[in-house]
């Protein structure tokens, strides 16, 4: 009788044990399990996150925007970023004067000297961005109303001595408005001249006139015009299309005012691409989305006025092409890093 108990007893006690066993290995198991589905979890949870960040990244301002996107206009003078002394180096001199140029070109070394176009009362091309002289010069009334020789005796410097004490200088007293003739005739093909027909509506013909003074003074062969030594630029898209039906193959820009951008449609954009190979917008209007469509739809890119670094910066990681600026030499040294 005892030793039947004993065999009822080892016979429970394997049971036991048996059980446990198997218990525990199921235990083992279905933990194993799960700690290889979290693994699997949390692999894929960080695959995931790469992924969402190298997709943020590649829609991000990277700074190489450029390089990515063979199809995009590029400048004709080859380079990534086009440098235009806006009004020559006006941050620095005296704007439109050959004080202001000759900083620009031979001193900051500038891509473009861009220059604004008015005409005398007899008839010739000067450069001033205003329509009266009251700013610049120490004259008064409409550049129009004055005839060369009176314009020629004009000082167009002191006031900037005035506004701009820091960078006052003695040599910008009595500086004079050139005109485009002369401006040519001192840089020639050794610099890159980006022109604005800035109120094509007050002077009629300016188109004609300006063509036919970019030709005689060799600019407008196929070597120039392959090597950006010309870009021409307004904010009237008429008189873009003029010059666009005399001569097909003279670079244009279509400026564009405060919200134009914002405000325009691809019917509106493609319509400038039809005779323009590049917008001039003001640069608050771009984000890095529109000027990839821009660059997409096959424009050159160079927003106007852009004097701050960090804007500079900004814009180019954008991908735009360059900037109007009236620091060259800051911009140059901007571009040189990205």
């Amino acid at each position: 009788m005892f030793k039947s108990k004993r065999i009822v007893l080892t016979s429970l006690v394997a049971l036991f044990i048996g059980i446990i066993c198997i218990t525990t290995s199921n235990f083992l198991n279905t933990k194993g399990v799960k700690a290889n589905q979290s693994q699997t979890h949390q692999t894929t949870k960080t695959n995931q996150n790469n992924h969402f960040k190298r997709e943020s990244e590649s829609d991000s301002v990277s700074g190489k925007t450029n390089d990515s996107h063979a199809h995009w206009a590029t400048n004709p003078t080859g380079e990534k970023y086009t440098t235009i002394a806006h009004r020559g180096a006006s941050g620095y001199a005296p704007e439109h004067t050959f004080q202001s140029y000759d900083k620009s070109h031979n001193e900051l070394g500038a891509s473009y000297i861009e220059i604004d176009l008015q005409r005398t009362k007899d008839g010739h091309l000067v450069a001033m961005h205003d329509e009266t002289v009251n700013r610049t010069t120490n004259g008064h009334g409409r550049v129009d109303h004055y005839t060369l020789k009176q314009l020629k005796q004009l000082d167009a410097g002191s006031w900037f001595n005035k506004a701009n004490p820091k960078y006052a200088n003695k040599k910008y007293k009595n500086a004079k408005v050139p005109t485009l003739d002369e401006i040519l005739d001192r840089y020639g093909k050794n610099a890159n001249y980006y022109i604005e027909t800035k109120s094509p509506d007050v002077y009629p013909g300016m188109e004609k006139q300006l063509l036919n003074t970019l030709a005689r003074h060799g600019m407008l062969t196929n070597s120039s015009l392959k090597n950006g030594h010309v870009m021409l630029q307004s904010f009237s898209g008429d008189s873009l299309q003029k010059l666009h039906q005399m001569n097909p193959n003279v670079p244009l820009i279509k400026l564009m005012n405060k919200f134009e951008l914002t405000n325009a449609s691809d019917q509106d954009l493609k319509a400038i691409k039809s005779y323009a190979v590049g917008v001039g917008p003001e640069y608050t209007d771009l984000n890095i989305k529109n000027t990839r469509h821009l660059k997409d739809l096959g424009f050159l890119v160079h927003p106007y006025t852009v004097n701050n670094v960090n804007d500079m910066r900004r814009l180019n990681q954008y991908g735009v092409d360059g900037v109007f600026t009236n620091y060259a030499d800051l911009y140059k040294a901007v571009s040189k890093n990205q």
